[in-house]
């Protein structure tokens, strides 16, 4: 199985930590972000794996060179300016659509996107089972939890929408597949999603752009973008210095295994 990591941002919420290394780099106990997201994705049987990387590209590329890539296949996506979660994927769809030898007769075979400033145990496994099930374009892991941005959710897990704030007009998608005036979930986005290969060549956006503007625009032309919910896992966003420091005691405090 393949997955991207998005690892390509400034990091700038978590200045200083990032003053002279790449997010990807920030530690948690002695151990990098990359490193706790490459392992995950390993014990969920991905061996082959993009990072799109930006800010101190060089050094990622001789962290991963000094750790022989942690046994695992990995190509690095240089971005020369930065190209957004969207941009970033569009850039980085040559390598899920070149299958290995080990990969043959699997084209359809669906592969993850995992934001490197994550830290979480949900079940990989169980999310991938659950979008070739349901047979989905694309599935986010969303929890009941309150943030900046949310997604908008109907009773079938189905995009509907996105809002910023608790108080902002949303901003919802129209789909004769969808019955209209069902109630909606507001629903926090893990920055931990499951995507079919087809999803790429689905991509009209240029330059650029987030995903989430491909998913809502995807969503108003009848595709399934789906939300596996995810509240009973434990999940931290490592995009602050607060957020580190937390997941570190929660870590010492054996609330996640490392």
């Amino acid at each position: 199985m393949k997955a991207m990591i998005l690892a390509a941002g400034l990091g700038t919420r978590l200045r200083p930590l990032t003053d002279d290394c790449p997010k990807a780099l920030v530690e948690i106990n002695g151990r990098t972000f990359l490193e706790i997201t490459l392992s995950r994705l390993r014990s969920f049987g991905v061996r082959e794996v993009i990072i799109n990387v930006h800010h101190f590209a060089d050094m990622v590329v001789e962290y991963l060179k000094k750790n022989d890539n942690f046994g695992m296949r990995i190509v690095v996506s240089r971005e020369d300016i930065l190209l957004d979660t969207g941009g970033g994927l569009k850039k980085a769809a040559y390598f899920f659509a070149n299958s290995s030898v080990e990969d043959s007769g699997r084209a359809d075979e669906p592969f993850i996107v995992h934001n490197v400033d994550v830290l979480s145990t949900i079940d990989l496994r169980r999310m991938v089972k659950f979008h070739t099930a349901s047979q989905a374009l694309a599935t986010l892991a969303v929890q009941d939890r309150k943030t900046s941005r949310y997604l908008l959710f109907d009773d079938q897990l189905q995009l509907r929408g996105r809002r910023s704030g608790s108080d902002q007009e949303p901003e919802l998608v129209r789909s004769s597949l969808v019955p209209p005036k069902q109630p909606l979930h507001a629903w926090g986005f893990s920055g931990i999603h499951v995507i079919s290969p087809r999803l790429l060549a689905m991509m009209i956006e240029d330059g650029a752009f987030s995903i989430i503007t491909s998913y809502l625009r995807l969503a108003a032309e009848g595709e399934r973008i789906l939300a596996f919910r995810a509240d009973e896992y434990y999940w931290r966003d490592l995009g602050k210095p607060e957020g580190v420091a937390l997941a570190a005691r929660d870590l010492e405090q054996k609330v996640i295994a490392q």
